[in-house]
């Protein structure tokens, strides 16, 4: 006869409240003021003598951790928490937690959607401007005094009317093709799996999306399953007029492979908001004029913050109350 041993049937009724809760890295100020003078929430302390200690004494009492996307709850971490019932995320990428670990022991993790979807898109839709028509380059050009000396800036590359892969149809993926419909783009998309009803052109693999599209852009969730998906086949597909534009995880980018193509002009350019080992960036790319790098500031608006905090306390005050996270991932 087999038991049942995941956290939904462990779940220990009694308050949540203190030593019960553990905020584990460095998450919004809004939500580390409420799990701090709501909660008396614990901090997880970052590494060292120190975090072993912690893990030693209040390990076992920790029933609920509260995390960023950027740090999540790691494998050995999780380990250390052996009656952990439940993780709550802020942000819509929960790749740096250990999603398998998570679903073995029976944790529900929940996550942000839908409030950033729009400012994402929006990031994306810029990049994608910035980078075909060199905006960021030409601001340089003024700011630097080269137009000053009668010296004329290089033409760019057409931003409407082109053909435009979406890798990850999902939420923000739909987002940035709905934008994109104002720029008469054609919209062509890869997924796991073709959708039903869906008014875009389906390509069976990453590399078929290449190779149909002038601009891929990577919108993909993190994770094992897409790391290393845009790989120098698909780089070799998108072609030396083609650019790539990458708002969704740096994992999912093969980016020894991107710096290679960048600069032996296997694609045009590329526009960046996120990179493998952030807020590391590989040198290379600071003297390459074919790329636009920014802070992985895709959702940071003071309004989306605001309505991402407010969505991981409502996670949070409906587990301590119920049991029940408000968005878990399925």
């Amino acid at each position: 006869m087999s038991t049942d041993t995941s956290a939904s049937t462990r779940r220990d009724h009694s308050p949540i409240s203190g030593n019960a809760i553990v905020r584990v890295g460095p998450v919004n100020p809004t939500v580390a003021q409420a799990l701090l003078e709501n909660y008396a929430s614990l901090v997880l302390p970052d590494a060292g003598a120190q975090r072993e200690a912690f893990l030693t004494e209040h390990g076992s009492s920790i029933r609920v951790a509260v995390c960023s996307g950027k740090i999540g709850v790691d494998t050995q971490t999780m380990k250390r928490l052996p009656n952990l019932e439940a993780i709550v995320n802020f942000g819509v990428g929960y790749d740096a937690t250990d999603v398998a670990q998570a679903t073995e022991r029976g944790i529900p993790i929940s996550n942000t959607p839908d409030v950033l979807t729009d400012c994402v898109a929006d990031t994306a839709l810029g990049l994608y401007l910035d980078t075909l028509r060199t905006l960021s380059a030409a601001e340089r050009f003024v700011r630097n005094g080269t137009w000053a000396t009668g010296v004329n800036f290089p033409l760019a590359t057409r931003a409407s009317s082109k053909r435009v892969g979406i890798l990850g149809l999902g939420r923000i993926g739909a987002a940035i093709a709905k934008r994109l419909e104002g720029f008469d783009c054609e919209i062509h998309y890869h997924n796991r799996s073709e959708i039903t009803g869906s008014p875009y052109t389906y390509h069976p693999s990453a590399t078929a999306l290449a190779e149909a599209t002038d601009v891929l852009i990577v919108a993909a969730a993190g994770g094992p399953d897409s790391a290393g998906l845009v790989d120098a086949a698909v780089l070799e597909a998108i072609g030396p007029k083609g650019f790539l534009i990458n708002i969704a995880r740096g994992s999912v980018v093969d980016e020894p492979a991107l710096v290679a193509a960048l600069q032996a002009g296997t694609i045009a350019g590329a526009g960046l908001d996120v990179f493998a080992s952030e807020p590391h960036v590989p040198e290379e790319l600071f003297g390459l004029e074919n790329v636009v790098l920014l802070p992985h500031l895709g959702s940071g608006t003071h309004e989306t913050r605001a309505d991402m905090a407010s969505l991981v306390l409502d996670n949070l005050r409906s587990y301590v109350e119920s049991g029940e996270l408000v968005t878990p991932i399925s």
